[in-house]
């Protein structure tokens, strides 16, 4: 269950940032003691895969606080997100799957592997999708000026999910929600004030 908890809230990271949950979970293999990869995820922990993550991490915080560059940037990711969200998922299931194998762990998603990978391309999806409504609509509705404030406090919710997610992970849950609740409650206002704004232009017209 834990492991289940884990993986959905390093896919949610992922929907926000691709490279954010995987360098975590890297950088935490690699250099501590709180997480171990199972063989088929070690390339998490590779050195070079680390540094190359770092690179395209570089380029997205860049990319992202540009109006404009910033939805170029979401459609390209549309596949990129959704296919890390599956692997930081797969990851913990996997890491389930050795527990299974020494008697700690019975979970459908241990039994199950590619049932993990669904779960997670679907979960990081769900929270891309829901970033790139909301970012288009608050650009508009502020001349820009939201993309990079919207980008740092996802970077920032990114990073601080995926730890929680690690170390806590039915706090990392209780985040998601309230992460998809602010993302709604913002969608909404900006459509609202949307909707007055262009009512004001068809009286001026009148």
């Amino acid at each position: 269950m834990l492991a289940f908890l884990t993986g959905l809230g390093l896919a949610s990271a992922a929907g926000l940032n691709a490279y954010i949950p995987i360098l975590v979970v890297g950088l935490l293999a690699r250099y501590g003691e709180v997480v171990v990869l199972p063989p088929e995820f070690a390339w998490m922990g590779n050195g070079w895969a680390i540094a190359l993550l770092g690179l395209l991490l570089a380029a997205e915080v860049v990319l992202d606080k540009v109006p404009l560059v910033d939805s170029v940037n979401d459609a390209v990711q549309t596949f990129i997100r959704p296919a890390a969200g599956g692997a930081v998922m797969a990851a913990s299931t996997a890491a389930d799957r050795i527990d299974q194998a020494i008697g700690t762990s019975t979970s459908l998603l241990a039994q199950q592997p590619w049932i993990g990978w669904l779960l997670g391309i679907g979960t990081a999806l769900l929270v891309h999708g829901t970033k790139t409504a909301v970012r288009p609509v608050a650009n508009l509705g502020t001349a820009g000026t939201a993309a990079p404030v919207l980008s740092t406090t996802e970077d920032v919710f990114s990073l601080g999910l995926s730890v929680v997610a690690i170390l806590a992970p039915l706090l990392g849950v209780i985040l998601v929600v309230v992460l998809l609740a602010v993302a709604v409650r913002l969608l909404v206002r900006a459509r609202r004030r949307r909707g007055r704004q262009g009512r004001t232009w068809a009286v001026r017209w009148r």
